[in-house]
């Protein structure tokens, strides 16, 4: 008698539609324009403007050596010693690494504000702590993960936004790891 295989109750993936899903392939140099096609029909309210780094661009950025002091003013030296790559500074897995905009102030008590954009690496692992983008129930979310000996919950940075506990059967991925924020101060 095999003991392996077959239907089981409460076996298999939780799908929302009550139907049987079926894999979709795609070729990988239009993963994103899919990706993108997908999401322009259900973007969630926190997260906008999903777009994937280009690091084909080379822009090099003077580097000055001494450090600025953030306390008392230090006397100024005109000391530039390298050429600074935003590409190679800022990004550590191009093929895997999107910009996101973030689109609610769930995450302001953490320094993530309406507008910022978010550099996001797919790759990584999630961590306990890590600022994630999630996808709950097809709905974009950007929130801390948590992790305890049994559960895994989502921390709002604010407030008036509430942590998300997973119910039984919703469907949870992380979609990537918050590496970097951009901020506009002007």
């Amino acid at each position: 008698m095999a003991t392996h295989g077959g239907k089981r109750e409460g076996a298999g993936r939780k799908f929302k539609y009550n139907e049987p899903t079926k894999v979709l392939r795609v070729p990988e140099s239009r993963i994103i324009d899919v990706k993108k096609y997908l999401l322009q029909t259900k973007i969630s309210t926190e997260i906008t403007d999903i777009r994937q780094i280009d690091p084909v661009t080379h822009l090099q950025i003077p580097l000055a050596t001494e450090r600025v002091a953030a306390g008392f003013p230090a006397p100024s030296q005109d000391y530039i010693d390298a050429k600074l790559d935003l590409n190679e500074h800022l990004i550590r897995n191009a093929n895997a690494t999107f910009i996101v905009k973030v689109n609610s102030l769930s995450m302001v008590n953490a320094g993530l504000d309406i507008n910022d954009e978010l550099i996001v690496d797919r790759s990584l692992d999630a961590k306990h702590r890590d600022i994630i983008i999630a996808l709950i129930d097809n709905e974009f979310t950007v929130k801390r993960l948590m992790k305890d000996t049994n559960t895994i919950w989502l921390k709002a940075e604010n407030s008036d936004f509430s942590d998300i506990h997973l119910k039984d059967g919703q469907e949870f991925i992380i979609w990537g790891v918050v590496t970097r924020v951009i901020k506009n101060l002007r």
